[in-house]
């Protein structure tokens, strides 16, 4: 279910569905982007991904889970890396790598996202990982899947 509730987030976000996206989170959960803007509530994240949505065509998430760890009862840890490929292309720009943490609550359908964290993934001084992550997420776009596991 954790898989599958990633891989909805996933698949809104790459189908510019604001909505979609929204409904994956808590009420009250929050979003740390990227750039490190901060989006806090499910409102408050739909009605700013409808702006970005609305005038810029964002690129598509591919995934590769890292770790699913229970932290508690119906409190759930996941850390993947991302990657995005611009629209238009068929590869992964690695500037864009990222390492993305949730917390996940909730169990079967209930279950959402409280909080969202992008960090990029620059290893600053060391593009020999830049470049072994990008190769991990250029195998995980290969298959065809938005979310690929160890």
């Amino acid at each position: 279910q954790v898989v599958a509730r990633f891989e909805k987030l996933l698949h809104a976000w790459n189908g510019q569905n604001a909505d979609a996206f929204g409904a994956v989170f808590t009420d009250d959960g929050s979003s740390v982007g990227f750039d490190g803007s901060i989006m806090n509530g499910r409102q408050e994240i739909v009605n700013t991904l409808r702006g970005i949505f609305a005038h810029h065509r964002t690129a598509s998430y591919v995934a590769r889970i890292r770790e699913v760890r229970e932290l508690g009862r119906d409190v759930v840890l996941v850390r993947a890396v991302v990657g995005m490929v611009p629209p238009g292309a068929d590869a992964l720009n690695p500037a864009v790598n990222s390492i993305q943490s949730l917390v996940m609550t909730g169990h079967g359908d209930a279950l959402r996202v409280a909080l969202l964290h992008n960090t990029p993934a620059a290893f600053h001084g060391r593009p020999e990982l830049v470049e072994q992550l990008t190769r991990e997420l250029t195998d995980a776009l290969r298959t065809g899947r938005v979310v690929t596991g160890d």
